[in-house]
């Protein structure tokens, strides 16, 4: 199987600038081979592969010395990268043609500086140690994190990038996939909510960080300050820091309450008897969901996407089955004791009350509880 990780690296002022080099360097072969493309399609020409546009880049390094200060794998990924852009562009074109695709097509652009710093791809001799990372032309690397990238398998490519002032590395790991066993534990239904990230049916309860929403007044803040500084000018640059630092911020709490609620699900480290054996979710419409214009914002901090995405994948290297509920399914509206159907539940009704048989649950355990039931 191929696995991705990814790591912090700590560099020093030297290290960083040839990484700076590299990522642009990537960046202008995409802006030049995007640009040969265009002219051959104007003029009538058969458009230059990935490989010819660096056979002519190569003829270029000669009059040009900063070509030779950096790796040749920049060039290359960054020439493959385009022709994978418009691949999956003339993709989408067809499927849209066909009628099955209703956003863009996403026609390649020019890739700009003053938006990001971006990254640059290696691929090669790449060797991994407990604390260090050595790519070509850019040498030995640490690493934040020690003990955390596998020293066995076999590394096909390495990925720097710059995020918010910090460089990170991955590394893309072909390993041999080993045979989980099947669990045998409860199954469990989990109800997703915006009050709380995730409720289950054995009680389990993990709580929404509303990442956003508790730094929406200082990001605002932030905002206005760089938009008032004048552009070009290095308060200007010291402003996009700092908002950005906050945009990572933002994210890497919603990321961090994701992975640790999907993997206390799994439980992948536990027995086989304490794993459950199916896990069922809902199918919901988040695209449909995004666009109520009063619940886009909580919605989207919420993560629900990224939520059922980490737990597929965990899901089946744990032994694990999911189960996708209906969309429709009234998982909510469904009294979870006797199965009578409260049509007129409101998003703003916290707690179920039946009419039939008189109890009295949280709606989100009770919703939980009828996925859950769905497996039986």
């Amino acid at each position: 199987m191929v696995r991705g990780y990814r790591g912090e690296l700590d560099l020093n002022n030297v290290q960083k600038t040839l990484c700076r080099k590299h990522a642009g360097a990537a960046r202008w072969a995409f802006n030049y081979g995007l640009r040969r493309k265009q002219e051959a399609y104007k003029a009538g020409q058969i458009t230059p592969t990935a490989i010819d546009l660096h056979r002519e880049i190569n003829a270029l390094k000669p009059s040009e010395p900063w070509m030779r200060e950096v790796s040749k794998c920049a060039f290359q990924e960054g020439l493959r990268d385009l022709d994978a852009a418009f691949k999956h562009f003339f993709r989408k074109c067809r499927l849209k043609k066909a009628g099955t695709w209703k956003g863009k097509c996403g026609y390649p652009r020019f890739k700009s500086r003053k938006k990001a710093i971006g990254g640059a791809r290696f691929t090669g001799s790449i060797r991994v140690s407990a604390g260090a990372i050595q790519l070509p032309r850019l040498g030995r690397l640490r690493l934040k994190e020690h003990g955390y990238f596998p020293l066995n398998g076999k590394i096909s490519s390495a990925t720097i990038r710059e995020q918010a002032g910090r460089w990170f590395v991955s590394i893309c790991v072909h390993e041999e996939e080993k045979a989980s066993q099947a669990a045998t534990g409860d199954v469990i239904g989990v109800d997703l909510g915006i009050k709380r990230l995730a409720t289950l049916s054995d009680g389990r309860t993990f709580e929404n960080p509303k990442a956003l929403r508790k730094k929406i007044t200082a990001l605002k803040r932030a905002s206005r300050r760089h938009s008032r500084k004048a552009k070009g000018s290095r308060n200007r640059q010291k402003a996009k820091l700092r908002l950005s630092r906050m945009h990572a911020r933002i994210a890497n709490v919603r990321q961090d309450a994701l992975h640790q609620a999907t993997a206390q699900i799994v439980a992948r480290t536990k027995p086989d008897a304490e794993r459950p054996r199916v896990i069922v979710l809902e199918d919901l419409n988040i695209a449909g969901m995004l666009k109520n214009r009063r619940l886009a914002r909580a919605i989207a901090d919420v993560g629900m996407y990224e939520f059922k995405r980490q737990m597929l994948y965990k899901a089946e290297q744990a032994g694990v089955q999911v189960l996708l509920a209906s969309r429709w399914e009234p998982s909510s509206k469904t009294c979870s004791w006797c199965g009578w159907i409260n049509e007129a539940l409101a998003l703003s009704d916290r707690v179920f009350v039946c009419l039939e048989c008189g109890s009295v649950q949280d709606r989100d355990a009770n919703a939980a509880t009828n996925l859950a039931a769905l497996a039986q």
